[in-house]
């Protein structure tokens, strides 16, 4: 019996995914967590054969809770699932290690092709992001926010949604002083004077919905 692990906060989103799991004979939802530690206990604690992993988890970002986990267990395939558009982050949760990528909206379409995919030792992509990375490694450079570290990008994000520095020092657990610095260094990287031409950026490139 192949054994998943679903890692959510959402309870109405894992009860959905079980459901699509439950009508596969040799498929069962063996463990549930709603927290990124849950998750790395059950991970720690419980052999499984596939995680699938929610890529905004409460209070860190999935790309970092991806990595510990595969710190733990270098082989376990972990499938990401996130409501944000491809384009914002398979890319890198592909190269942080992630076994595949699925959008909530079509994961009860692709989710039972995208685990058999993994367990046999693929990486699962829609056809639409294959056909966007084919494109983008015939492209002579990578755009400028690909340069950003994981977690430039994730406050590259908040800042792009209007939030203050102070309140993504706050919903990231860091202080001002190291989100402002993140900031600079973001304005820098991306070649941009202050926040209105950030926000016009990630719009041109389709990185906030």
């Amino acid at each position: 019996m192949i054994r998943i692990l679903i890692a959510d906060d959402h309870a109405i989103v894992r009860q959905g995914l079980k459901q699509i799991v439950a009508e596969e004979p040799d498929m069962t939802v063996a463990g549930e967590a709603q927290t990124a530690q849950q998750a790395l206990d059950l991970v720690r604690t419980s052999q499984w054969d596939v995680v699938v992993l929610d890529i905004s988890m409460p209070g860190r970002s999935g790309l970092e809770v991806l990595k510990e986990l595969l710190r733990e267990r270098p082989q376990l395939p972990v499938l990401m699932l996130s409501m944000h558009p491809e384009e914002q982050f398979a890319v890198r949760a592909l190269k942080a290690g992630a076994a595949g990528y699925l959008t909530k909206d079509s994961a009860p379409t692709e989710l039972i092709t995208a685990i058999r995919k993994v367990l046999q030792g693929g990486k699962y992509v829609s056809p639409a992001l294959a056909e966007k990375l084919a494109f983008a490694l015939a492209a002579p450079e990578q755009p400028l926010h690909e340069t950003l570290s994981n977690r430039e990008y994730e406050v590259f994000r908040f800042l792009a949604t209007g939030k203050t520095v102070s309140e993504i020092a706050e919903n990231l657990s860091l202080s001002v002083k190291t989100i402002s610095t993140y900031r600079t260094r973001i304005l820098e990287k991306l070649n941009l004077k202050n926040n209105a031409e950030l926000m016009q950026y990630a719009v041109r490139h389709r990185l906030v919905e």
